[in-house]
């Protein structure tokens, strides 16, 4: 068996209400467009979660409904600007096969880049922009047995790729 991780950075955010707390910042019209255009490539290259954990903060959630995946979703604050150790053992604790992880950088960003044996040759990959989104896969049993350069990257896109 193998553990599959899909691990995206929710989609661009609106700053246009400076008076809106961080945690509750909705997506702007590009993050709408950019996350509806990250679902439907990831269900073209053939990856589809089996659950999801989520970061509660507003652009998350929203980036999460708009991919279009019906599946089981955690919705946490403790994916909320967290840094990788504390994403990687929240993820150890999953048990679905296939897990998408949407959260925020630089969490994101340093959970990719350390979870990869070899990184993806995509230019934009070391600075992880808003949707940026990482398939790896890892030749394990259980989500408790990955750890850090590990995974193979199957996949690496972002917005400007697929719109």
């Amino acid at each position: 068996m193998t553990c599959t991780l899909i691990l995206m950075r929710h989609a661009k955010s609106d700053w246009n209400l400076a008076t809106l707390d961080d945690h509750d910042r909705p997506l702007n019209a590009r993050g709408r467009e950019g996350a509806t255009a990250m679902g439907n490539w990831l269900r073209a290259q053939g990856h589809a979660p089996d659950a999801a954990l989520v970061s509660s903060a507003a652009r998350t959630v929203e980036t999460f409904g708009r991919l279009g995946f019906d599946v089981p979703a955690t919705i946490t604050r403790d994916l909320y600007l967290q840094g990788s150790d504390v994403m990687l053992d929240l993820l150890r604790k999953a048990t679905a096969p296939t897990v998408l992880m949407l959260g925020h950088n630089p969490g994101i960003g340093e959970m990719a880049w350390q979870l990869c044996a070899k990184r993806p040759a995509h230019l934009r990959f070391a600075d992880y922009p808003t949707c940026a989104t990482l398939v790896v896969r890892f030749d394990v049993d259980r989500w408790n047995d990955i750890g850090w350069h590990k995974g193979q990257p199957m996949d690496f896109a972002i917005p400007s790729d697929v719109i």
